[in-house]
Order: C-alpha cells, then structure tokens, then sequence
C-alpha cells in the first residue's frame, strides 16, 4: 500500500499533480450540475474542490500550482477573444450603442458600490482587506476571468510574494451572485409593471413592421422600359440596393445572367435581395409573378449547392471582387455564418467556415467548391498555430510597461488583458495577416473549459489553506452581505433606466444584464421565458465590450489602488 499513500502525498512527483487535478476537477465538475432551485454552478463548483482539496492538504508545489494557474487563465481568456473577436467593433452599431452605454454604467457601479462597501463596513487600515473586496466583486458580478486578472495583477504589485488571497472572497460572494442576478432582473418586471405576454407581442408586432435585412427571393417580369437594354450592374448600380439575378428567362431560355447581361421588356428573373429593399426593387423592375424556371427549360442543367469556405486563401476576400457570375459563371445568393443567414452583398468578407449557397451549371459549382475548398475534413482540425502565435504576441503586449504618472508601478495588461485584447483584434481582423482564426464551436469551448477548470482548480488550492480563518473566522459573512449588494444595486438601477427611459423591450433588457454580468444562467433563465432571440441578440451585444472592461477594470483597480497601500 505504501505505492498507493506515495502517490497521493508526494507533491513533486507528476503522477501526484495529474491525479490532484484529475480528482478535483472531475468533483468540482459533477457536484457543479447539481441544480438548486433551477440554478447550478456550473463549472465554477471546481473552485470549491479545489478549496476543500486545499483545506484538507492534498496539494502540490506552489510553482506548479502558479503555472497551471496562469496557462489555463491565458487559454481560457485567449479563446474568449476569438470566440467574441468577429462581433466585438460590430456591436457599436446604432442599436448597440445604448445597449453598451448601459452596460458601461452597470461595470462602473458594480465597481462603486464595492468601493462603498469596503469604505462603510471594512477596515481600511488593514491591507488585505481592499484586494478581498476585489474578489468579492468579481464573485458578485460572477465573472471569473476578472478574478484571473486580478489575482495576475496583485502578483505584479506584491512582488515579494505575499500577494493575498482573494479567491476566498470570490467562493462568498458567487453562489448569491448568480442568484441575485435573476432576482434582480425578475424584481424590476414588478417595479416597472411589466407583463412577459405584452413584451412578447410588442416582439412580434416589431417583427411585422421592421423586417430584417434577410435574404428575399422573387420572379419579377422587366416591364420599366428604363432599364431595357441596360446591363445588370447598371441597374443595381442605379437601384443603390444589392441584388442577385439567379436566373433569366429571354425568349423562353433560361440562362445564368452575369453583370453584363442585359435585361429586355418582358423578361422574367428571379432576384435575391434583403427583404426590406423588396418592393422598392419590384416597383423599379416591374410587377412580381407566379413563375417557375424548370430545368427542362434550360439549354444547361443549374443546379445550387451549399459549398463550404475551407480554403484559407479565401479568408478575407469580399464577394465583390470575386466576379463569380463572369469568371465562373455562377451566383452566390446565401451565405451563413455560425448558423445565420446572410444576404450576398457584394462587401461581404469571406471567413473560413462560412457557408455559400451557389447556383449554375454542375461544372461551375463543382469548379468554384474547388476553389474555396469545400472539405468539411479540414475544419474539423483547428488552427493549432495561430491560436499559438496569438498567445505569443498577446504575453509580449500585456508585458509592455505603461508609466502613467501618479502610479508607483507601471502598467501592464498583464497574462490576461494582453492575450485577450490580441485575440480579439486576430478574431476580427486576421484574415488581413493571412492568419486562419476558425476553430469549431466545440473546439473552442473545449480549449476554453481546460484552460477554465485548471485555472479553477489552481485557485481554489492555492486558497484553501487558509480558507476557513479568512471566512468563516473572519469576515466572510460581511463577503456574502456586500457581494449581494454589489450584485443587485447596479441591475435594479441600470434596468429601471433601459425601461422607463430608453424603453427596451424587457425581454432585451434580461439579455443585456445577462451580458453584461457575462452569466449564462441569466441568459437562459430569459431564453426560457421568451420564444424570441430578443435575450440573446440583447446579449451578444454587450457580452464582448463587458467581458473586456470586466478584464481591464480588475487590473486598473489593483494597480491604482491596492499598489498604494
């Protein structure tokens, strides 16, 4: 037996490391899915393994633990960037702009209301106390990678190794976090008088009158003599809308058009455009008509094939120049990206994975599959490399020091602002750097939950040692009280404003508070309440910014204000 008491009290060995994380996370993971009232913990529940683990001295060499630490918060921060990359500047668009406005205020009391509690029921004098209050914040706002920033930071401050422990804050304050979250939401449907019937209907007549810009098919027959004898790209040039011409009928043939082709009275064509610029193109073209182009028809067989861009020297190029009606003779009318339908505008960015609908002769669409690639093999592998040289570049930009005057130290980004601002900038613009950013969604959150239980697991044994005095000796019920305020004050605040002000329907407002507390149980509370993509558009629009500013104000905090004492 003595082989068996070895492996679980020998810290330095590897067998003993692996089977520490090993039986932690595999516990935090299991007792996470259990649910209480609905809610679970989810992963996070490897914090308190970890803890317990910790408490009960099965641990290993605090090196170790360091390095796990900071290479699963690096993996797990870099996926975010290039998971939110894409989306990030988009979600500044005009229907975003108050969303993220809103969301900037909610962060920013989220960060006054701690400073108020550490003011009225801490002692200030005590250095310790103001970085717990950092994990409390991060435990009420249920946002781990702010905790990783933190905790990285007051690394760089203590630099003689004495850098608290705040974890034991963050295990008060987030079980209440998660919560007070969809408490606070649901206790502003009370304070507003909201009804979710109402809010549904109000969804649906917004549908009806604002369409989306989603992809519209239609046979019209050319019956303006304007545009007879005129070319297609005159036309769509005149019109100042995009659209498609799949197909045309001229003198009972029906042929694939490219942009020269030219339209006479009474041909019949079949156009795609966004479903809002529809009847402004058929009240230029001519009337829309019950009409079917059969293949029988057809000097040449079309035939339209959904084609898969795994080429990497597609990455980046727009539709525009591509020129496959005159080149290949083909139409591209769909694209799809991450399982949304998109209308082929002619600036539209190709990124590899993205999906096109392609219509022609069989040997042009097999030519242009050819060319983008097509094989859904080469997808399932991720790109290894550029997730690596982006974690290269993203350690070397977060160890820049920015001297700002007034702070003892330096600033640094740090092991997570650095990696996730490069990721987001590689998400969004690598194509330009020939840098292939597609990864599958499993393969994503697989790399992101590795890096998210390792840096758990690290934690929580680093804190358990002294988790008991710190919490149930020390201030912890003072943790979970000012937690739950932090929590709840700023969504009671911030949802009553987006309501009674700003006038969002409740639906987006769930979304938004969900997003800007990055918690996925809020989000699908509310997608369990709502039949709409209402909570989840209102979601995605601030879930990029909020993760950033969650990220950047934890290292902003600690190295302006815990530096100084």
């Amino acid at each position: 037996m003595d082989w068996l008491i070895n492996l679980f009290t020998t810290q330095d060995s590897v067998a003993h490391i692996v089977l520490l994380y090993s039986i932690v996370i595999a516990i935090g993971v299991y007792l996470g899915k259990i649910k209480i009232g609905g809610v679970s913990l989810g992963v996070t529940f490897v914090l308190f393994a970890g803890i317990v683990a910790g408490h009960v001295g099965f641990t290993g060499p605090t090196s170790t633990l360091t390095f796990l630490q900071d290479f699963g918060l690096i993996l797990f921060v870099f996926m975010i960037g290039l998971q939110v990359g894409p989306g990030f500047f988009e979600s500044f668009g005009k229907a975003g702009i108050k969303l993220n406005m809103l969301s900037i205020v909610a962060v920013l009391l989220n960060v006054g209301v701690m400073f108020a509690c550490y003011y009225l029921f801490f002692d200030t004098t005590n250095p310790n106390n103001l970085p717990m209050m950092v994990g409390t914040l991060y435990g009420a706002v249920t946002n781990t990678p702010g905790l990783g920033a933190a905790n990285e930071a007051l690394t760089s401050v203590f630099t003689n190794g004495n850098a608290p422990t705040i974890a034991s804050g963050y295990a008060c304050a987030y079980p209440l976090g998660v919560l007070g979250i969809i408490g606070a939401t649901l206790a502003i449907k009370y304070i507003c008088h909201i009804s979710f019937e109402d809010e549904e209907e109000k969804l649906n007549e917004a549908e009806a009158e604002n369409p989306h810009a989603k992809p519209h098919s239609m046979h019209l027959k050319v019956a303006n003599s304007y545009i007879a004898g005129r070319n297609l790209k005159q036309i769509s040039e005149f019109l100042n809308r995009d659209i498609v011409c799949t197909r045309i009928r001229h003198n009972d043939v029906v042929s694939i058009p490219n942009r020269n082709t030219i339209l006479e009275l009474n041909d019949d064509v079949l156009i795609v455009c966004a479903e809002a610029d529809a009847e402004a193109i058929k009240a230029f073209i001519g009337p829309e008509i019950e009409a079917e182009l059969k293949e029988d028809d057809q000097q040449q067989v079309l035939i339209s094939r959904r084609i898969i861009v795994t080429n990497s020297s597609m990455n980046g190029k727009t539709l525009g120049k591509m020129h496959f009606s005159s080149v290949y003779g083909v139409n591209v009318t769909r694209i799809t990206r991450q399982g949304m339908d998109l209308f082929a505008s002619r600036n539209h960015h190709f990124h590899v994975g993205d999906k096109i609908m392609v219509v022609g002769p069989e040997e042009n669409v097999n030519r242009v599959a050819e060319l983008m690639g097509n094989s859904v093999k080469r997808l399932d592998a991720p790109n290894i490399a550029t997730i690596f040289v982006g974690i290269i570049v993203g350690i070397l930009f977060g160890s820049l020091p920015l001297a700002i005057p007034g702070m003892p130290v330096p600033l640094k980004l740090g092991l997570a602002g650095g990696p996730l601002i490069i990721a987001i900038l590689i998400g969004r613009y690598g194509y330009r750097m020939k840098l292939v950013t597609y990864t599958t969604t499993s393969a994503n959150m697989m790399l992101r939950e590795i890096g998210l239980v390792l840096f758990l697991a690290s934690v929580g044994i680093k804190a358990g040692a002294g988790f008991w005095e710190t919490v149930v000796q020390g201030d912890g019920l003072k943790y979970v009280g000012t937690g739950f305020l932090i929590t709840i004050i700023p969504i009671l605040i911030v949802g009553t404003i987006a309501r009674l002000k700003f006038k969002f329907n409740y639906f987006t407002i769930m979304g938004m508070l969900a997003g800007t507390y990055t918690d996925p149980p809020a989000l699908a509370y509310a997608n369990s309440v709502c039949n709409k993509e209402a909570p989840a558009i209102g979601y995605s629009t601030v879930y990029p910014l909020s993760m950033f500013l969650r990220i950047f104000t934890a290292q902003i905090i600690v190295l302006f204000f815990c530096s100084s004492m």
